[in-house]
């Protein structure tokens, strides 16, 4: 009788704890996707810059939507905020030269850079953004 209720008691507790840790998988993915469209849409709100792309330079809008192409491209592979910087935002696929933001100002910064120093901000401005 015991090892019965030894194992009701496993399956019991599997089938509460099972549904809250699949869950905690989903919400780390929906936020991961979070931080992917908030890269992005930083890179959107870029209006005086000029995004460099094997040699030719792209307004803020076209380098967003090369991003989000990318993006879909890559798929499953792409999981975290971090690998869509790597898989995604770092280099042309077809020449394998680096992208970059070239600012008003003159000053060159490479978009994996640029990505990397907004993901770091990102949760400050998370909290900033929902006050």
């Amino acid at each position: 009788m015991n090892k019965i209720r030894f194992v009701a008691t496993w399956l019991l507790f599997a089938a509460l704890v099972a549904p809250a840790l699949a869950q905690q998988a989903v919400d780390r993915s929906t936020v991961e996707q979070q931080k992917i469209a908030w890269l992005i849409d930083s890179v959107a709100n870029l209006h005086d810059a000029s995004f460099i792309r094997n040699g030719k330079a792209y307004d803020a809008a076209r380098a967003a939507d090369h991003l989000r192409l990318k993006l879909r491209y890559a798929g499953e592979q792409v999981k975290t905020a971090e690998e869509f910087i790597d898989c995604c935002a770092t280099r042309s696929s077809i020449s394998g030269i680096r992208y970059s933001i070239r600012f008003a100002d003159g000053r060159t910064v490479d978009v994996a850079t640029f990505l990397r120093t907004r993901l770091a901000a990102y949760p400050a401005a998370v909290l900033h953004d929902a006050r």
